[in-house]
């Protein structure tokens, strides 16, 4: 009997574990991207992920892995010409063999009140996903958190200190001084260091923030006379303290 109950408790644990409840932020890496669910069928209130910004955030509750879903022919136009070319995952290819309007998964962190789910067009109408957990235990209010998407090694050196050299998906907590993040960024250019940039970011006491360094060729980035501004892109992402008083 004993034996039964630990199972039973074991099994409860396990559910519990692979069950989440938070705020999304669905932020589309390229194009705006429309019409998004996270239940088959376009059942529930379609999500439009902004082009790299926040928008309106999305309680969740369920599934640590998140499906997320869209209309096949939306799926396919909106990743047409996509130069992604990270494989589709066994799972995502499994579960559209039945159902073709799962076009992402996304493994969003346990125990976790907030997360940013960052979503780029890939191959033959899926997207690929990069998870980011956001509670203030993992990113606190005040602070300022950089990551490096590109597809290359980077070194960002921050307020003067000596710099971080980051591989593809490594990040690191930047401590602002008076306010404010002074940044110098650097990639390797065949075994060399390429200066990019340096710049300045703001960082209120009441806000999270996100600096992420990518590749992209999303017309984001392209000014109204076609230039672009350097090798590398830059993102910055804010969070007011005030929308988690309101997570689930």
């Amino acid at each position: 009997m004993a034996a039964a109950v630990v199972l039973i408790v074991s099994a409860a644990s396990a559910i519990a574990q692979d069950s989440v409840a938070m705020k999304l932020d669905v932020v589309a890496w390229g194009a705006d991207i429309p019409g998004l669910t996270f239940k088959a069928g376009g059942k529930g209130e379609p999500i439009t992920a902004l082009a790299f910004r926040y928008s309106k955030p999305v309680n969740y509750s369920g599934a640590a892995l998140l499906q997320i879903h869209q209309d096949p022919a939306a799926a396919a136009e909106a990743t047409e010409g996509s130069q992604n070319t990270a494989p589709i995952p066994a799972e995502l290819a499994k579960l559209r063999a039945t159902d073709p309007t799962v076009v992402a998964l996304a493994k969003l962190p346990a125990g976790s009140r907030r997360a940013t789910v960052l979503i780029a067009p890939a191959q033959a109408g899926t997207y690929q996903t990069f998870v980011i957990d956001d509670d203030p235990s993992k990113l606190p209010y005040g602070k300022l958190r950089v990551h490096n998407y590109s597809p290359f090694k980077i070194a960002v050196r921050c307020n003067g200190k000596e710099g971080m050299e980051m591989k593809t998906k490594d990040s690191f907590l930047a401590e602002p001084k008076d306010g404010k993040v002074i940044y110098e960024l650097a990639y390797d250019k065949q075994g060399a260091w390429k200066r990019q940039e340096n710049n300045l970011i703001p960082v209120g006491e009441e806000e999270q923030v996100q600096f992420i360094v990518l590749k992209s060729d999303a017309d984001f980035f392209t000014s109204s006379d076609g230039s672009r501004g350097g090798f590398l892109q830059t993102v910055v992402l804010r969070r007011p303290a005030k929308e988690e008083a309101q997570a689930p």
